[in-house]
């Protein structure tokens, strides 16, 4: 949703049978030949591009670079910076003998293509006939496309506009760019020009990789206000999203809880990167949702949890690269590659609890998924036990919603129970507790851990009002209902439905979580301390049940009794 701003994406295994045939030494690849083929891959009405390196850095406004484009003359179809490194001049080392270049060559990190007139000129002819003649002899590419784009512009040198260098200052351990600039205000495009990237060898390395981090930490959601000169395209999205926001009335005393289930955030799925999981019928991702002040607590579940794991992640901008930071310091983390992490961009003043477990749980790969939360730890063993009891269930019956007992210590350091036996024991002695025993009985007496303690085999158990177990269910069940802001009734409201549609509860009796004590959240806060967040939690609560009723029917009726008879 930033104004005036397009993305199309071009599908590149369309386009690789044109350059697969050029041996490439690259550490990019086949892609790294890619832009060669831009005239045939980019649409034909469209007749100018800035085509940019995915490790640059910009200083100054755009719209100073497609200025340029104006001073081109009649012949010239490229734009483009000379190239800060020796390596066209042959001099490296003994026997090195680079592709043909003009000069130092130029670089392709940073290029302005005249696209209708590269179109009038034959180019694609161009650089293959180019291409084919070189490889004759040099067998190879080094520098993949930027090799081909050097020959072709040796033979025919009136085709570039020879760019300031300070477009595309390259940093690369074997660059000059220091030559390029007196002053660093002189800067507008910096190239982090080497498989190093931000650990180059470069005297101002420090003042540029703090430029760069100072871009990553601004707050993204400003690109999503109309500047002047920048109107809006007109998105059915956002014009929807405009006449909402009118119909709302802002002396509603519920108005900001109306106005933030209107926000569209801002989603970076797969935030680092992970393996793609071997399929298994059986197999059960952990889902949950965390903000920074639980962070502490991924390395926790990580001993206890060796399962898949689909993460939400509610950060700022800024938030998120002190995440990547800590993720990349941490041997526990960084030995882990079954773990999808999900950053939603904060937004608004309430905790989007349940969206970020629909952001979760969609982003599962297995069939099963353990809804849980952050501040649980889990039974050491719990993921092959419940992979044992997924297979062990009846392979016809997908409705089924197995419970996970929940119990809690108020102490920050726990002798963790290391079987069944062990936490009856420390229940007994009072180290351990159930679940809210003391201030929500009602959320997770239902699991009936009277019968627990002594069971052998899993128990069905029937839904009753304010139950909120944690539960392993089929990935497609019902997703959360995202009416539900901050503090109260997100996790109640989904179990609701999922007896809605019939889904048994059966408790495991062999299974447990616990939870660890914390500081209380700012949401819960203001529940506690303010009459009118808990009556707008009331009027959602209202709202659901009406919804529920228009979808279920009679069915949903024991609902609506249940609530008026409370």
């Amino acid at each position: 949703m930033v104004p005036s701003l397009q993305i199309s994406f071009y599908n590149a295994s369309e386009l690789k049978p044109e350059v697969s045939w050029i041996p490439n030494k690259h550490y990019s690849g086949i892609y790294g030949l890619l832009k060669l083929t831009l005239t045939k891959a980019l649409p034909s009405d469209l007749s100018k591009v800035i085509v940019l390196d995915t490790d640059i850095t910009f200083a100054t406004d755009i719209a100073e670079l497609w200025a340029i484009f104006r001073k081109f003359t009649d012949q010239q179809v490229l734009g483009l910076v000379e190239n800060q490194s020796d390596w066209y001049l042959g001099n490296l080392w003994k026997n090195h003998k680079p592709w043909p270049a003009l000069g130092r060559g130029f670089n392709t990190g940073v290029i302005l293509l005249l696209l209708d007139r590269l179109r009038m000129i034959g180019w694609e002819e161009m650089w293959r006939l180019t291409a084919e003649r070189e490889l004759m002899s040099m067998l190879s590419t080094s520098l993949a496309d930027q090799d081909i784009f050097n020959a072709v512009i040796k033979g025919s040198p009136s085709l570039v506009c020879e760019l300031p260098c300070y477009w595309n200052v390259q940093l690369s351990d074997h660059t000059r760019s220091e030559q390029c600039y007196t002053e660093l205000a002189d800067l507008k495009v910096i190239h982090w020009n080497s498989p190093h990237k931000l650990r180059v060898k470069n005297k101002h390395v420090e003042l540029f990789r703090t430029l760069y981090l100072t871009f990553l930490e601004y707050d993204g959601s400003l690109l999503r206000r109309e500047l002047i000169g920048c109107p809006s395209d007109g998105e059915q999205r956002s014009h929807t999203l405009q006449v909402a926001l009118a119909q709302l009335d802002e002396e509603d005393p519920c108005y900001d809880f109306r106005r933030e289930q209107l926000a569209s955030h801002r989603v970076h799925l797969s935030f680092l990167p992970r393996k793609p999981l071997v399929p298994d019928p059986s197999d059960v991702t952990l889902v949950a949702q965390l903000s920074m002040d639980r962070l502490q607590m991924l390395e926790l579940i990580c001993q206890h949890w060796e399962g898949p794991m689909s993460l939400a992640l509610y950060l700022s901008d800024a938030e998120a690269q002190q995440f990547l930071r800590y993720a990349q310091a941490s041997e526990v983390l960084q030995s882990r590659t079954n773990i999808g992490y999900h950053v939603v961009y904060k937004e608004g003043q309430f905790y989007p609890v349940n969206l970020l477990r629909n952001v979760a749980l969609r982003n599962a790969q297995t069939a099963y998924v353990f809804l849980s939360d952050i501040d649980f730890l889990p039974m050491y063993g719990l993921y092959e036990n419940l992979r044992k009891s997924i297979s062990q269930q009846d392979p016809g019956s997908t409705k089924k919603a197995f419970v996970v007992p929940a119990f809690e210590t108020l102490r920050y350091r726990l002798s963790f129970p290391k079987s069944k036996a062990e936490l009856l024991s420390m229940l007994d002695m009072g180290a351990l507790y159930t679940f809210r025993y003391h201030v929500w009985e009602k959320g997770h007496s239902p699991t009936n851990y009277g019968k627990w303690r002594t069971a052998t085999t899993p128990y069905r158990v029937d839904w009753a009002p304010d139950f909120e177990p944690y539960v392993v269910v089929r990935r497609d069940c019902p997703e959360y209902d995202q009416r539900f802001l901050g503090f109260g009734w997100n996790k109640v409201s989904h179990i609701m439905e999922l007896d809605a549609q019939e889904y048994e509860l059966m408790v495991l009796p062999n299974a447990f979580i616990i939870h660890m004590p914390h500081a209380p959240s700012v949401d819960i806060s203001k529940f506690r301390s303010s009459s009118n967040y808990r009556s707008c939690v009331q009027m959602l609560k209202d709202e659901f049940h009406q919804d529920l009723s228009r979808r279920y029917g009679s069915a949903a009726l024991k609902y609506l009794t249940a609530e008026r008879s409370r």
